[in-house]
Formats: C-alpha cells, structure tokens, sequence
C-alpha cells in the first residue's frame, strides 16, 4: 500500500470512525466546522506529544549545527519542487498567469539557481505562489468537508485531506530510487520545515488546540482566495511539506 496509501487509510478511517463515534458527542462542542472534535483532540494530543519529545528536539539540533545559508538553500531546494505542483493545480484551475510565472520560477531556478538551491527568480521579482490540489477542489465548488486532525500530519479538512493525497500520488519526488532516498528527502523537506517554525510557539494564546484549527482554517481560506482576505498567520507557506 505504501506510505501515502497508509496515510489516506487513517484520514479516512478518522473520518469514518470519528463520525460514528462523536456523532452524538454532548461535550459542549458547538463549532459546525469540527463535528468530530473529541477524536480530533486525541490526535492532536498524539501528535503534540510526538513533537515534543521528537520532531522538535531533532529540528533544534538541526538548527544548531545547520548554517544559515545551507537552511535557506534546502528551504529553496524543496520550493522549487514544490513548483511543479503549483504549475499542475494552476492549470487545473485555470489560472494561466500564475502557469506562467511558476513554470519561469522552475526553469531559472532549476538551472540559474543551480537546481533550486539559489533563488534567483525571486531576485528578479517572479513571486512564489502556493497552490495544491485542495486548493483546487475549492475553486471547482467542493466544500471543506469536516475539520480533521491526521496523525503525524496535523490539521486537515476532508477536503484537503483528499488533495494531499493526490498531490503526493503525483509528486516528482515518487520517482526517486531507491525508495530509501524518497524517504530521506521526505524527513529532510519535514525537518526543515519544523526548523523554520522553531520559536513560533510564542505565538500560540488560548486553548492550543482550537488556536491551531483558527489558523489552518484562516490560512486555507486566504490562500483559497489568493490574498483577498487578511492573513493573520503570517506569508509563511506551511503548506509546502509533501509527505
């Protein structure tokens, strides 16, 4: 089944179990966005639990021994990955100016900027988008669906559940081999990520949990509509891990 066919499984049987579980859930919980909010807390715990003791001393380590210009040179190495996914979901939703200036930040990076390492269409002023396929599901109609946590994944809709799986069935890293190295790439790109967001906890007021689901939901939704809403949460792209 493979790694992501593992991870689309536990979304869905989250899913599945979570509305026959909590259905009928008399908690208190009175946000319609997240009908399953007593499974979706267990996962949370897990996952916090999982960061805590692992992922987040990793990333510190990482931090520490890792020059700055090498980070940045990794975060641009993934990014310019990333561009593929955001020239597909472009197109699919139409969006020819945007095709354009991903496909020229993926030609000059790619060689320029010496396979991505050295962002140098961004020097030139070609922005960096963010597109996935959730994002395009929401621009054909489909709605959020539910709020859900994935394990080891974080905060999800139903939705976007679905589309991170598609984008990873597709994604250029599938055709690395060995196998072995996908995963290296895979740990590095979720490594980095967790390093860029190191001291941000700062941030976090109020119940964690519910202050997580605000800001994912907030941030999806701008970039649903392409910055035409206030972002709260920052530009930063938290969406760029492909698992």
């Amino acid at each position: 089944m493979g790694r992501i066919g593992c991870a689309l499984l536990i979304m869905l049987l989250s899913a599945f179990y979570g509305g026959a579980v909590y259905a009928d859930d008399d908690s208190g919980n009175d946000d319609p966005r997240d009908p399953w909010e007593g499974l979706n807390r267990t996962i949370f715990a897990f996952n916090n639990t999982a960061d805590l003791y692992v992922l987040e001393p990793v990333a510190r380590g990482y931090r520490k021994v890792t020059p700055t210009i090498v980070d940045q040179s990794l975060a641009n190495f993934f990014n310019n990955i990333g561009e593929i996914k955001n020239i597909a979901n472009d197109t699919l939703q139409g969006k020819g100016g945007d095709v354009l200036v991903s496909s020229g930040r993926f030609v000059i990076n790619t060689t320029v900027g010496v396979l991505g390492f050295f962002d140098v269409a961004g020097a030139i002023g070609l922005k960096r988008d963010s597109e996935d396929f959730g994002q395009t599901l929401a621009v054909w109609g489909v709605g959020d669906g539910p709020y859900l946590m994935i394990p080891f994944l974080g905060p999800s809709t139903l939705r976007d559940g679905f589309g991170r799986g598609v984008d990873s069935w597709t994604s250029v890293t599938r055709g690395i081999d060995p196998e072995s190295a996908q995963y290296a790439m895979t740990l590095l790109d979720l490594l980095q990520v967790r390093a860029s967001l190191l001291g941000t906890e700062e941030l976090i007021s109020g119940d964690k949990y519910t202050f997580f689901k605000d800001a994912y939901l907030q941030r999806r939704e701008f970039l649903i509509s392409d910055g035409e809403m206030k972002d709260d949460f920052g530009d930063e792209d938290f969406e760029s891990f492909e698992f």
